[in-house]
């Protein structure tokens, strides 16, 4: 018996946000969302085709590369769409690692002129980057080469865009835009009881009707159950590891008046959260995703008995 209690599915856990965008029957959902996140740098998208996620590299680091989303327009621009959990400390970096592959795979052989198409990285977020704490109000951010001195692009085929969605808290009667609409959706929709009037559109009566949890296959429930209690295990892992840490680090620091307390307690919130990690029987590159440390730097903490096996 299902101990679900949410009438829609939650679009922050994995098989949500797959159930959602990453299906084929129901493609146009994201298409729509698309569209309307990315249509002053791209016009209308008219279609879309989805890719392997896995990328198939020359090494094994590239191999366990793993897109939430990846697909191509008709004019070949190629579409990565991730969902971020929890916060990583070089998720930046993780975005701009995985941006590498469709430039890679647009080489050709002969006398190709080096000409690429456009590579879109979306970022849903369900966390603030540090350095973005004190813009409350900015939930956005639309990256590109720019020239320093001007601020004019100076190369347009490589977008990062970033949605901060803790940032976004407009209520229903303050929506205005249909990118507004989606924000709202996305961040309150396991929370919904009924589509509410302003959203009475046919693209979100299709999302609401393929959220409903009563809908879904027996093997699609347990599938969610199992992707449910993860995203809430994790969340409130990391939330209690790192606060705890954060607190015995940010004590110990005003009491020998150094940075290295604060260091050392956000190591040991990163432990806990491995410990939690290996006794839920999580894989390594799973906690390196999490914490941000490598898994090299994983193995050796294991190792050196910080944390039992």
């Amino acid at each position: 018996m299902t101990t679900i209690k949410e009438r829609y599915v939650n679009p922050f856990t994995d098989f949500g946000f797959k159930k959602l965008f990453g299906e084929e029957p129901n493609k146009e959902l994201l298409l729509d969302f698309l569209n309307e996140l990315l249509r002053e740098h791209e016009g209308t998208i008219k279609d879309l085709t989805y890719l392997k996620s896995e990328h198939l590299g020359a090494s094994d680091t590239d191999r366990r590369a793993i897109f939430d989303l990846y697909c191509e327009n008709e004019r070949g621009e190629k579409f990565i769409v991730e969902l971020q959990k929890s916060k990583q400390n070089f998720f930046k970096d993780r975005t701009l690692y995985y941006a590498t592959f469709p430039i890679q795979e647009q080489a050709k052989r002969a006398d190709w002129n080096f000409e690429l198409k456009a590579v879109y990285t979306v970022a849903i977020l369900d966390f603030v980057f540090e350095e973005d704490k004190k813009e409350q109000d900015k939930y956005r951010y639309d990256v590109q080469l720019t020239d320093i001195d001007t601020c004019k692009v100076f190369y347009d085929k490589l977008t990062f865009i970033y949605l901060e969605m803790p940032k976004f808290n407009k209520r229903i009667e303050e929506i205005e835009t249909r990118f507004d609409k989606w924000l709202y959706v996305l961040k309150n929709l396991n929370r919904l009881e009924r589509i509410p009037d302003r959203l009475r559109e046919r693209i979100f009566e299709r999302l609401f009707e393929v959220a409903e949890v009563a809908k879904f296959s027996r093997e699609e429930l347990l599938s969610y159950e199992d992707s449910l209690k993860y995203y809430r295990d994790l969340k409130n892992s990391l939330d209690t590891a790192f606060e705890e840490g954060m607190i015995e680090g940010v004590m110990k620091g005003k009491v020998e008046g150094k940075i290295e307390g604060i260091k050392e307690g956000e190591m040991k919130g990163k432990i806990e959260v491995i410990k939690n990690g290996l006794q839920s029987g999580l894989d390594l590159s799973v906690f390196s995703k999490l914490t941000g440390l490598t898994e090299e730097e994983i193995r050796k903490i294991i190792d050196e008995g910080q944390i039992s096996k």
